[in-house]
C-alpha cells in the first residue's frame, strides 16, 4: 500500500466491479485503503474479483462480493443496504457498469431492441446510474461524523466528440450520463456530496475489443489518439480514485476526460508512441 493512503477506511461501492475499469478500480481503491464492496451481474466474477484483492493488495482492507444486476431498482437498492449494513457508511459510489451492444450502430441501422436496452426500459447505462446515485445520495446523507461522499459516473469521450463510426444508442446514453451529473452536482453541491462524470477514451478493455473486432475497427480510431496507443483500464481506475479522495475535495460537475488526449485533438502528432502504457494490476486470465 502506498504510504499515505487517500482512502484510507473509506468504504466503496463499485458496480462492474469484477472486470475491466472495475477491477482495476476495486484494486486501486482497495491499495489506497478502501473498504470495497465489488457488484457485478456475475457474482461468481464477483467473488473471484475480492479473492484477487485478497491476493494482490498486501493488508487489503475488506472486501465482498455482492449481485447486483444495474438495470433492477431493487437490485440497487439493496447494493447500498448491504453496503451500509456491513461496513455502517458509504463515502464512494462509482456507477460504473454498462453495455456496449456489437448491432448499435447509426439511426438508419439500429433497431428500436437495442435502442431500448441501452437507452429506455431497465437501462444499465442510464437508469443504472440514476438509481446508483438516488440509494447512494440518500446513504451519504445518513454517513456518521458529517462526512458525505463521492459519487463517479463512467461516462465516455463519445459523448463530448461526434463521430462517423457510430454506436447511437450508446453515445445517447453516455450524453444522459453527462447531463444527469451535472445537475445532480449542482443539486447537492452543498450537501457535501460530490457528483462527477469519468470520461473514458478508447481502452484496451475486453468490451471495446469485442467490438473493435476487426484490425480494421481498430486502426480507424486508433489514428485519432494523440498519445498512439489505447489506453489501460488501470489508467481509468487512478483517475477515478482522485475522484474519489479527499484530493479533489473542489471538484463536482466535470467531464473528467482521460482520454489520450482525444477530446483536445484537431491533427494528430507524428513520429512513434513516446509514453509505454502501465501494466494493469489485476492477474491476467
Amino acid at each position: 500500500m502506498p504510504a499515505t493512503l487517500r482512502l484510507d477506511k473509506k468504504v466503496a461501492i463499485i458496480t462492474g466491479g469484477a472486470s475491466g475499469i472495475g477491477l482495476e478500480s476495486a484494486l486501486v481503491f482497495a491499495g489506497e485503503g478502501a473498504h470495497v464492496v465489488v457488484a457485478d451481474i456475475n457474482v461468481d466474477a464477483a467473488n473471484r474479483a475480492v479473492e484477487i484483492i485478497k491476493t494482490e493488495v498486501q493488508d487489503a482492507p475488506k472486501a465482498i462480493a455482492v449481485k447486483c444486476d444495474v438495470s433492477k431498482e431493487d437490485d440497487i437498492k439493496n447494493l447500498v443496504a448491504t453496503a451500509v449494513e456491513t461496513f455502517g457508511r458509504l463515502d464512494v459510489m462509482f456507477n460504473n457498469a454498462g453495455i456496449m451492444h456489437p448491432e448499435d450502430d447509426n439511426a438508419l441501422n439500429t433497431s428500436e431492441r437495442i435502442w431500448d436496452l441501452t437507452m429506455n426500459s431497465s437501462s444499465a447505462n442510464v437508469k443504472g446510474v440514476w438509481w446508483g446515485c438516488k440509494y447512494a445520495i440518500d446513504a451519504m446523507r445518513k454517513n456518521p461524523g458529517g462526512s458525505k461522499g463521492s459519487i463517479i459516473n463512467t461516462a465516455s469521450f463519445v459523448a463530448i466528440l461526434g463521430a462517423a463510426t457510430p454506436q447511437i444508442a450508446y453515445t445517447a446514453s453516455k450524453g444522459a450520463v453527462l447531463a444527469m451529473t451535472r445537475e445532480l452536482a449542482m443539486v447537492h453541491a452543498r450537501e457535501g456530496i460530490r457528483i462527477n462524470s469519468l470520461c473514458p477514451g478508447p481502452l484496451k478493455t475486453e468490451l471495446l475489443m469485442k467490438f473493435l473486432d476487426t484490425p480494421e475497427k481498430k486502426e480507424r480510431r486508433m489514428v485519432h489518439i494523440p498519445m498512439g496507443r489505447f489506453g489501460e483500464a488501470v489508467e481509468q481506475a487512478r483517475a477515478a480514485a482522485f475522484l474519489a479522495s479527499d484530493d479533489s475535495s473542489f471538484i463536482t460537475g466535470t467531464d473528467f476526460k482521460v482520454d489520450g488526449g482525444i477530446s483536445s485533438c484537431y491533427v494528430t502528432p507524428k513520429g512513434e508512441q513516446a509514453l509505454a502504457a502501465p501494466s494493469n494490476l489485476a492477474p491476467k486470465a
